[in-house]
């Protein structure tokens, strides 16, 4: 994993890993707003993004508009942006989509990251001003990204083991299913073989009982052979029997074949399959770490 940790080097992690699996980080903040960028990583476009939401938030705050107070939920899920009073979800960040994250090392209040949209697939970079606390904002999205490319890294070799034993296993039936099929013709012929039985002309006599009946004249019970109709007593022959093959779609007891998997050849379903890709794809590029100057004059007011 690409990550550019160099300037975190000589600290640690501030958080316990279950804090941030089974629970999350809260901080509060205000939203200067988001807006698009050409690249996934820089520390100039994010300067850039920043001197361009300052200004616009100048230009509002000089209308009477105030800044959006937000609370940011960090976690190995992601990052939540939720509007402070409300509690209205306003965007949530994949941590694999967030691949570039700085923090002001002068000010100690302006963060920012840069991810990539979920359904425009556009850069966007997001810009907050906290209570001095940027630096570990950035620290806390770090580790939680870290933990979360751990967490992929193990469940995806599980997924990887059992696609392995989902296509042993197709195979395996793919197999059994032809070994049926063949088994079922070769019944059917012999059940038509057996239903061919030769009928006595028509005023013969003969001195034992045909060879399909037993001394009782009763036709022989077979678990499988369908009773052959006996000739009336006045020579009438009885109504011709029709018979059809079997369903090749059923097994014996009329039941169609058990199928466990429905999915195809060892693939998942085509959206969990993206899903895994994007995510690998994300991890892949990494999360850059920096602490830059924006060269701005701070925010008024405090969150």
């Amino acid at each position: 994993m690409n990550r550019a940790f160099n300037r975190k080097k000589d600290k640690s992690w501030m958080h316990t890993p279950d804090a941030l699996a089974k629970h999350y980080i809260p901080y509060n903040a205000k939203f200067l707003g988001n807006t698009e960028v050409d690249q996934p990583k820089g520390t100039e476009i994010v300067k850039e993004a920043v001197r361009k939401l300052k200004f616009q938030r100048h230009i509002k705050k000089s209308e009477g508009q105030k800044t959006q107070k937000v609370e940011l939920q960090i976690s190995i899920y992601g990052v939540k942006i939720l509007d402070l009073k409300t509690k209205d979800v306003q965007y949530n960040c994949q941590l694999h989509r967030i691949s570039f994250c700085a923090d002001d090392k002068t000010d100690k209040r302006i963060f920012t990251f840069i991810c990539k949209d979920s359904e425009s697939n556009k850069h966007l970079c997001y810009v907050f001003d906290s209570e001095k606390c940027a630096e570990e904002v950035t620290l806390t999205i770090g580790q939680a990204f870290d933990l979360a490319y751990k967490k992929f890294l193990e469940s995806g070799g599980k997924d990887v083991e059992t696609r392995k034993q989902i296509g042993t296993l197709q195979k395996r039936i793919q197999e059994l299913e032809t070994e049926n099929s063949g088994l079922k013709k070769q019944l059917w012929e012999l059940e038509e073989q057996l239903m061919i039985a030769p009928v006595p002309p028509a005023g013969s006599i003969s001195l034992k009982p045909p060879m399909s009946t037993d001394v009782f004249d009763m036709v022989p019970f077979s678990a499988v052979t369908p009773l052959v109709p006996i000739p009336a007593s006045n020579g009438t022959p009885p109504p011709p029997t029709t018979t059809s093959p079997p369903d090749m779609s059923k097994d014996l007891f009329g039941a169609e074949p058990f199928d466990p998997f429905t999915c195809g050849q060892a693939d998942f379903p085509p959206d969990i399959q993206s899903r895994l890709d994007e995510m690998q794809e994300g991890f892949k590029m990494g999360l850059t770490l920096e602490a830059t100057v924006f060269s701005l004059e701070p925010l008024g007011g405090r969150c």
